[in-house]
């Protein structure tokens, strides 16, 4: 299977104007930011992008705006998921994803499927989409673990099959998938925290939070860490860690958008039921930015 996913992805977050619209003027600046800063491709359309509160249309329009301004030529991946299986093999047949690279595929939430309901939604996902498909696996926010014994399974028979978005945060179950999978599987961390961790264990990088605000420090860990520079990725995992812990303080992408404003790129703004981070919280990302010449 041909695959240009490697190393670094940024799980692009969406801005929003004042009245609520998408801000284009913002996401074309994120985008320009993070190309500058060397990442290897983007996520549209995940988790970041609030992609739960944004329509249909809204999501189409986002990614081919996305697409049209991707001055790098970066590989794309665009985020499909839902908790209908039938709901998402429809889409990903009407989904215009002209030029990406693969679909990443979300757990089933709120129905919390058992691991054979898991087992056969990915059968069906990956059997209907005309992309590879990046397995995500997110059980802090969408109620179900799936283990490493069935993603091992999807990684061993089903064909279109790329990889996985491991967001579980256990890197007992991170460390079976590196050494039971088959040849070409990606396991890609999901958690900037865990970025360096898994890199020296010899995985595929990280789809970031991290990277819509600090591209060149997040690829600067990933790459070092993969050529075998443990101790330059140490030095930079050391680094970021309270900056990365305070992104999730009050939940994503509120963090990320906060650290965003008060670097000037964006402006704070998200959809209800998610809110602004507290002053306190830009007031702390002020600190660090300060602290650690971010």
């Amino acid at each position: 299977m041909k695959n240009n996913i490697k190393g670094v992805g940024v799980a692009l977050i969406t801005p929003f104007t004042q009245n609520g619209g998408v801000d284009y003027n913002a996401l074309e600046r994120v985008l320009e930011h993070i190309t500058r800063g060397g990442v290897d491709y983007v996520v549209a359309l995940g988790t970041t992008a609030e992609t739960a509160t944004l329509s249909r249309q809204e999501q189409q329009d986002i990614f081919d705006f996305v697409r049209k301004h991707n001055r790098g030529g970066l590989p794309l991946v665009v985020g499909l998921g839902g908790n209908s299986t039938e709901d998402v093999v429809r889409r990903l047949r009407e989904f215009d994803m002209d030029g990406a690279s693969a679909v990443l595929n979300v757990t089933p939430y709120y129905n919390k499927p058992n691991q054979r309901g898991l087992l056969e939604h990915y059968r069906a996902v990956a059997g209907a989409s005309p992309l590879p498909v990046i397995l995500y696996n997110v059980p802090g926010r969408t109620g179900v673990n799936m283990s490493a014994e069935t993603t091992l399974q999807l990684a061993s028979e089903v064909p279109n099959i790329l990889g996985i978005k491991e967001a579980c945060g256990l890197l007992p179950q991170i460390t079976y998938l590196l050494r039971d999978r088959p040849e070409g599987f990606l396991v890609i961390s999901g958690d900037d925290g865990m970025a360096f961790p898994v890199a020296a264990l010899g995985g595929d990088g990280v789809i970031s939070v991290a990277a819509n605000a600090l591209p060149e420090l997040l690829v600067e860990l990933v790459h070092a860490t993969t050529a075998g520079d443990n101790r330059r990725g140490a030095a930079l995992h050391l680094r970021l860690q309270e900056v990365i812990d305070a992104l999730f303080v009050e939940g994503s992408p509120v963090g990320i958008k906060t650290l965003l404003a008060a670097k000037g790129m964006i402006e704070n703004r998200l959809r209800l039921p998610l809110v602004t981070g507290s002053d306190g919280l830009m007031e702390r990302f002020r600190q660090l930015i300060r602290r650690y010449d971010l």
